[in-house]
């Protein structure tokens, strides 16, 4: 359960702002590391973090529960004019030391996703359970990365189906009982480390009432797949605030179908095949951008359906495709994002199937 202050700061904000205008779509940002000295990466500086969120202020954006927002978008009810939420992977310790001053002084909510192993044996770099109460005073909540932050999706050798999933069950299922016994209550929010699920996985989570996020790109809206959901990744190359404003400023692609193929990629060029809303949208400036390729190619195979396709297989790892889309005042872009996993034969990833 969520306390009194986290739905305070909510609808404290719902309060002033749904008397101006409201809005039905979330951009949510992804954070790891504050710090100077965590790799690059994942990381953003204290002066980066604190441009960050002088710019939300500063802007005028209102800064949200996370899970009360995902609710009030699957239940079609509206959220304040430009909100926005912020999160974090992983039980950094610098997210206490330095990102958890800058969020306070500024009455900012916020969900962290934690791995409990380094947790629970007291890894200097890693949160307590005292920080993470402390910080949950003042509107942090924390939420289910796992145990041991595992390639959801890897059996171990010698493994079956039913072991492995069996083991990603526990790897869930403990966090939940820890941040009971330890915090008193969970959100039920699961982030997925380096963002891989699949079908079996994300069944997990529908039956369990735990909403989980992806690690693609694009904003969130009650169309949105609530077992796979997107966030904007705010660390590392994405830190520019410049880079930032546009996905701040972004909207859901207006789909009514999408069609990837599956979670898997093969030693075949991706594609997807996407399906838009009836509406007046600006759809010949469509562009799908390929992860280390350049731009797809699109076949417009009606007035509203689109197949873009990879000019080449991905190597082995996570690709991606983005797409983006002016809206009608050029002041903001419509924005997707697929990922696809290319799996090598000797790390052992589940089928398609499973």
């Amino acid at each position: 359960m969520l306390s009194k202050f986290h739905y305070g700061i909510l609808f404290g904000a719902m309060s002033v702002s749904m008397a101006v205008q409201a809005q039905d779509y979330l951009p949510v940002l992804q954070y790891h590391h504050v710090s100077v000295s965590s790799p690059k990466s994942t990381s953003v500086t204290p002066e980066q973090f604190t441009e960050h969120m002088d710019y939300l202020k500063n802007a005028g954006f209102q800064v949200v529960d996370l899970r009360s927002a995902l609710d009030d978008l699957q239940a079609h009810k509206a959220l304040p004019e430009k909100a926005v939420a912020i999160s974090f992977d992983d039980a950094y310790r610098s997210i206490y030391q330095a990102g958890f001053p800058i969020l306070k002084e500024r009455n900012f909510p916020f969900t962290v996703f934690i791995n409990t192993e380094p947790v629970e044996r007291k890894s200097r770099s890693f949160l307590t359970w005292g920080q993470m109460k402390e910080m949950e005073a003042s509107g942090g909540v924390f939420a289910n990365h796992t145990i041991r932050h595992p390639y959801m999706l890897r059996k171990e050798e010698g493994e079956s189906d039913d072991a492995w999933l069996s083991r990603m069950t526990k790897e869930v299922d403990t966090v939940e009982a820890l941040l009971i016994k330890n915090l008193g209550h969970s959100p039920k929010m699961l982030a997925y480390p380096y963002g891989e699920s699949n079908r079996t996985i994300r069944t997990m989570m529908e039956e369990r009432g735990v909403m989980a996020f992806g690690q693609q790109s694009g904003v969130v809206s009650a169309d949105s797949d609530f077992e796979n959901l997107p966030r904007f990744p705010a660390s590392g190359a994405y830190a520019k605030l410049t880079t930032l404003k546009t996905k701040l400023d972004a909207k859901p692609m207006p789909l009514l179908a999408e069609q990837a193929g599956g979670d898997f990629a093969t030693d075949k060029p991706v594609s997807i095949r996407l399906t838009f809303k009836d509406g007046k949208y600006r759809l010949k400036d469509l562009v799908c951008y390929v992860a280390g390729q350049g731009k797809a190619s699109l076949d417009w195979v009606s007035e509203n359906e689109v197949i873009a396709t990879a000019s080449k297989p991905f190597g082995v790892g996570r690709g991606r495709i983005n797409c983006t889309m002016p809206d009608n005042s050029a002041k903001h872009y419509y924005w997707y994002s697929n990922v696809w996993i290319r799996s090598a034969p000797d790390q052992g990833y589940v089928s398609e199937k499973s």
